[in-house]
C-alpha cells in the first residue's frame, strides 16, 4: 500500500523529471521540498514507489524516474490543473475567434492548441453522421465564385467558396439552387452523394462546364460529412523531444500519419465524467504509440455532435498545463461553435 507521503514523493519525481529529463534522488528531494523528513525516509519511500512499479532507475546512479504505471498514478491523483494565464486564455479567444468557417477554425484551433502545450495537437472533424440536407444555398461572392452554405436538419452549417469561371448570371444561379434543393432537400448524405452523380444531366450541354465546380464542391463535402477524419499540426515538436524516445522517433511519425489508426485509438479511450480521457505509455502499444501519451476532451460542434481534440507527446510531458490547455481550448471551441450554431437560427 502506497502511502499518502509516498505519493508526495512520486508526484515531485515526476515534476522534477519533466522539467529537466535528469533522473531524481533523494537528496535532492529533501533539499528542494518540505517534507518534514530525512533522506532516509524519502529513500524508503521510494524503495516502496519502486517495489510498486511506479519508479525505476535507468541506470546504477540513485536517481529514479517514473514509470508508465507511475505517470498514470500521477494523472489520476491530479486535481489542480495548472491554470492558463490570462494572456494564454486570451490568445485562444483571440486566435480562435477570427475564424470564419468550420475549416478554418479547426485549422487554427490544432495550430493554436500545438503552440500552447508544445506536443502534436489532433482534432477530430464532427461527423455528419445521419444528418438530412436541409437547404443549400448558392450566394454570388464575384462574377467568378460563389459561396456555397450547406444545412442540415441538425441545424449544423458549412460553407464552400467555389471558383465557377464566367457564365453564372442571377438567372442560371437561382435556377441551380432550386433543383439542388428539389433533388437534395430531405435526404441523407448517402442518399445526396448517389443524386449528385447525375445531378449535371439535368442541365443543356453548355452549362455543364458552369454546373461541374459546384457538384464537385458540394460532393466533396457531402462525401467529408460521412467519414471520420483528423487534422493534425505541431509533429516538429516531436523530433525536439526526440531524446525521450528509445529508438527512433520514425515509427512514431509513421504511426501518427496514420488517421484510422488514430480515430480508433481515439474511440477507444474511455473518457471520465468530464469527458476527458488519457492514455499514457504501453496503454499505446497496439497503435504503435507504447512511448506516448494521448490527452483528449471532447467538444460539442455545431448541431450538437460530439467529437474530440487532444495532443500527443513523450510520456515524459507536462500533463498538468497540457491537461489545462486542452480543456480550455475545448471548451472555447464548443462554446463558438455553438455561438455559431444558435446564430444560424
Amino acid at each position: 500500500m502506497v502511502s499518502d507521503r509516498s505519493l508526495e514523493v512520486l508526484r515531485v519525481i515526476v515534476q522534477d523529471y519533466v522539467a529537466s529529463r535528469e533522473p531524481v534522488g533523494s537528496k535532492s528531494i529533501v533539499e528542494r521540498y518540505s517534507f518534514g523528513v530525512s533522506a532516509a525516509t524519502i529513500r524508503n519511500d521510494m524503495a516502496l514507489l519502486e517495489e510498486e512499479e511506479l519508479i525505476v532507475a535507468p541506470h546504477t546512479s540513485s536517481g529514479r524516474i517514473p514509470t508508465d504505471k507511475g505517470y498514470r498514478v500521477f494523472v489520476d491523483q491530479l486535481t489542480d490543473l495548472r491554470p492558463l494565464t490570462a494572456a494564454q486564455r486570451q490568445a485562444i479567444e483571440t486566435f480562435l475567434g477570427q475564424s470564419t468557417d468550420l475549416d478554418e477554425v479547426l485549422a487554427r484551433t490544432v495550430r493554436l492548441l500545438s503552440q500552447l502545450t508544445n506536443q502534436v495537437a489532433l482534432v477530430q472533424y464532427p461527423s455528419l453522421g445521419p444528418s438530412r440536407i436541409r437547404h443549400l444555398e448558392l450566394v454570388p461572392m464575384s462574377t467568378t465564385r460563389l459561396m456555397m452554405v450547406l444545412i442540415t436538419d441538425t441545424g449544423r452549417v458549412d460553407q464552400r467558396i467555389i471558383e465557377v469561371g464566367d457564365g453564372f448570371d442571377e438567372v442560371f444561379l437561382g435556377e441551380v439552387r432550386a433543383r439542388l434543393n428539389s433533388s437534395l432537400g430531405g435526404l441523407g448524405l448517402a442518399d445526396a452523394a448517389v443524386g449528385l452523380a447525375t445531378f449535371t444531366e439535368q442541365f443543356e450541354r453548355k452549362r455543364a462546364p458552369m454546373v461541374a465546380p459546384v457538384v464537385a464542391s458540394l460532393l466533396d463535402l457531402v462525401l467529408a460529412g460521412r467519414q471520420e477524419r483528423l487534422l493534425m499540426a505541431g509533429a516538429a515538436n516531436l523530433a525536439r523531444t526526440e531524446e525521450d524516445f528509445s529508438g527512433s522517433i520514425y515509427p512514431v511519425l509513421e504511426a501518427i500519419e496514420e488517421q484510422v489508426t488514430l480515430l480508433r485509438l481515439f474511440g477507444e479511450m474511455a473518457p471520465d465524467h468530464n469527458g476527458f480521457s488519457v492514455s499514457i505509455g504501453r496503454e499505446n502499444a497496439s497503435f504503435g504509440l507504447g512511448e506516448t501519451s494521448v490527452l483528449t476532451s471532447g467538444y460539442t460542434s455545431t448541431g450538437g455532435d460530439l467529437a474530440r481534440l487532444g495532443v500527443l507527446g513523450p510520456t515524459r510531458m507536462d500533463y498538468s498545463n497540457n491537461m489545462a490547455a486542452v480543456k480550455a481550448v475545448a471548451r472555447y471551441l464548443s462554446r463558438l461553435l455553438g455561438d455559431d450554431h444558435n446564430d444560424g437560427r
